[in-house]
């Protein structure tokens, strides 16, 4: 019997400077009567409002997403109780506006409004089976490929994992480089890094195929250009929505497998822990490990030496677990055979390296 997968991308995208122009008219086409649209923003832009962008009307929630932390499976939980509550029906749409975090919170508490149960319990591999609300995409930063991914990354009581399913893509995404303008510029690195590694991470593993080699290779193609020779916001949301898209036809490997340890133990954000990691993996992709420290090297980024934090047995234990919780990156990354290759001790012992121990 012939195997395939399908391929599934976000259906419908805009891409054009000034593009959050258009918002309001997507609005006005899922607007029931009397509906309402949530949504979560960056508490960025509370300070720096989006109000002349965005039309917002008075029966609409706005939920503003304090990202100093990584979002929490608790957070959606607690947004999706209390629209339910709130309110007898369930809103026309849910827009993200923001960074990673915020795109995977909106993506999330999407879901969560129509499916029973608690957040926590859809963390892994093609576990709703309702379909959410409708959901918009507007990132305001680029690299993470939240925007074009099927998994929406959260940390809960017991790990870090993503709602991994084609219920977490995006209905509709509005890229808008100008909404890039604003980012830190150690913060577009890392972000920036993000979408490096998953072309990276595409291109060297078992899942390759035609469709994620093409995506990845021209996005690694940009990233390079852009963090090694200029600076161009649109073409980093390009790389961003390219680099996303490589990982949804193949997956991410080791990098990411270990990062999600790394971020549930220390609280560090996604795109420094990869690349802390990734600083470490040159037995793993050492075609790829002289550029990125030529990266580091010419946008002046030094990374810490290792997490604030107290690492224990308990700790470095729980760290093992999250990691081989990504069997799908793993196998991915190091073939089927991949537990008897990625033993707890190899893990181990690169947490070990990584953290300086």
């Amino acid at each position: 019997m012939l195997s395939f997968k399908t391929f599934t991308p976000v259906p419908k995208v805009i891409f054009s400077r000034g593009a959050i122009s258009f918002l309001a008219a997507l609005l006005d086409e899922k607007r029931s009567e009397k509906g309402y649209v949530v949504f979560v923003i960056d508490h960025f832009f509370k300070a720096n409002p989006l109000n002349d962008k965005v039309s917002i009307c008075n029966t609409d929630l706005c939920l503003f997403l304090d990202t100093t932390d990584e979002p929490k499976t608790a957070t959606i939980d607690l947004y999706a109780d209390f629209i339910k509550k709130a309110y007898k029906k369930l809103p026309s749409a849910v827009v993200g506006i923001g960074g990673g975090s915020t795109l995977d919170t909106a993506k999330a508490l999407a879901i969560m409004l129509t499916n029973p149960g608690q957040t926590h319990e859809y963390q892994g591999w093609d576990l709703v089976k309702i379909k959410p609300v409708y959901k918009i995409g507007v990132p305001t930063l680029s690299g993470t490929g939240s925007e074009v991914s099927r998994t929406t990354v959260l940390t809960g009581p017991e790990k870090k994992q993503g709602i991994n399913s084609e219920y977490s893509l995006f209905d509709h995404v509005v890229l808008d480089p100008d909404l890039l303008a604003t980012v830190p510029t150690q913060q577009r690195f890392y972000t920036g890094m993000d979408c490096y590694i998953h072309c990276v991470e595409s291109l060297a593993g078992t899942f390759l195929n035609e469709f994620s080699g093409a995506f990845a290779s021209k996005a690694l193609e940009l990233c390079e250009g852009i963090f090694l020779h200029k600076c161009d916001d649109a073409d980093l949301m390009v790389a961003s929505y390219m680099g996303g898209s490589a990982i949804v036809y193949s997956e991410v490997g080791v990098c990411h497998a270990l990062s999600y340890g790394i971020s549930y133990a220390f609280g560090v954000h996604h795109g420094l822990a990869n690349c802390v990691v990734f600083n470490h993996l040159e037995e793993y992709y050492p075609q790829y490990l002289p550029y990125f420290k030529e990266m580091l090297i010419k946008n002046q980024v030094t990374l810490p030496e290792r997490p604030v934090g107290i690492v224990n047995d308990t700790t470095l234990n729980k760290m093992i677990d999250i990691t081989l919780l990504m069997e799908k990156p793993l196998h991915n990354a190091l073939g089927p055979q991949w537990k008897s290759i990625f033993t707890r001790d190899i893990i181990g012992n690169l947490y070990k390296r990584i953290l300086g121990l």
